[in-house]
């Protein structure tokens, strides 16, 4: 394949939810060997450091965790992606799943800019479709789908003035949906593969199909991996593990697609909390999906020892 221009960017967010350590994610990426990997395949690799947040209101809310800073992090990553996503394929190492709020934001920014329309691809439990009005539990990881597709309620956060169609989204591995989501899920175009669809159908036909759609448009994809896609058994560091996720194999055939499909335009690395690791594997994990999303492929996995 084409050598690619990857810039990782490092985001130490922990204030979509009250569970700490997703801080830790981008040291971990580092440290697991991600550039190298990417390097491996013939990329042309930058790691461009972290993110930082915009100056913010620390006033808590009545009902929303950390509020001020997650609008922060979104003002600050709007502007990071839509200037990385001009010059490179950015990787954003997580950081919790709010970071999507502004990574596909300013991935959208882009978009418009160059005429392009953006497909999102979610792999995740969750289909993270909440209001700040409709969570329960006030962790704004739970909303940047809502937020993205212009959702009312995001009071103080940037405005959406291009917003995704809800055509462009397909949400992967859902297992884990509040009933407020699933009633406004029902309503709308989005692509939603549950783990039964899985089991039942397989991951392979819907996903070509989503893919064949983006691809008749020309369209950028930008594609959201939380590590909750995983089943816990093979990638247990996370703090919102749901039993019953897609398999090492699955994961690894859904990032074969999307290098195959030649789409990919910006990629999530979200909800890594290396606290909850077992000796660095779930980190090693998430390294080896991205690598076979730029390339490697089956006969070139490296064997991992753990003992």
């Amino acid at each position: 394949m084409t050598p690619k221009t990857i810039q990782l960017i490092g985001v130490p967010m922990d204030s979509g939810k009250r569970r700490q350590g997703c801080l830790m994610g981008p040291d971990a990426y580092r440290t697991a060997g991600l550039a190298d990997a990417l390097r491996d395949l013939g990329h042309h690799v930058t790691d461009a450091g972290n993110v930082q947040p915009s100056t913010y209101d620390a006033t808590p809310h009545p009902h929303l965790y950390a509020h001020g800073e997650t609008i922060a992090w979104t003002r600050a990553l709007t502007k990071t992606t839509e200037a990385a996503c001009a010059t490179s394929l950015p990787i954003f190492m997580g950081g919790d799943h709010a970071l999507a709020l502004g990574t596909v934001h300013g991935a959208a920014a882009h978009a418009n800019a160059v005429g392009r329309p953006l497909f999102v691809l979610w792999l995740d439990a969750h289909t993270d479709y909440h209001t700040p009005q409709t969570t329960d539990s006030g962790n704004l990881h739970g909303t940047p789908m809502g937020y993205l597709t212009g959702r009312a309620g995001f009071d103080g956060f940037p405005n959406v003035p291009h917003p995704i169609p809800h055509a462009q989204i397909a949400m992967f591995g859902l297992r884990s949906v509040d009933a407020q989501e699933r009633a406004a899920l029902q309503n709308t175009d989005v692509t939603y593969i549950d783990m039964r669809h899985i089991d039942e159908h397989g991951i392979a036909k819907p996903l070509s199909d989503f893919l064949a759609r983006a691809s008749e448009v020309n369209a950028l994809l930008h594609v959201s991996l939380d590590v909750d896609f995983l089943d816990p058994s093979v990638a247990p560091a996370v703090g919102t593990t749901v039993p019953g996720g897609a398999t090492i194999r699955e994961g690894h055939l859904v990032m074969e697609m999307i290098c195959d499909s030649g789409l990919l335009s910006s990629l999530d690395l979200v909800e890594l909390n290396p606290f909850l690791d077992e000796r660095g594997r779930t980190a090693q994990a998430m390294v080896d999906l991205t690598a076979s999303g730029f390339g490697r492929r089956v006969f070139d996995r490296p064997t991992r020892a753990y003992s």
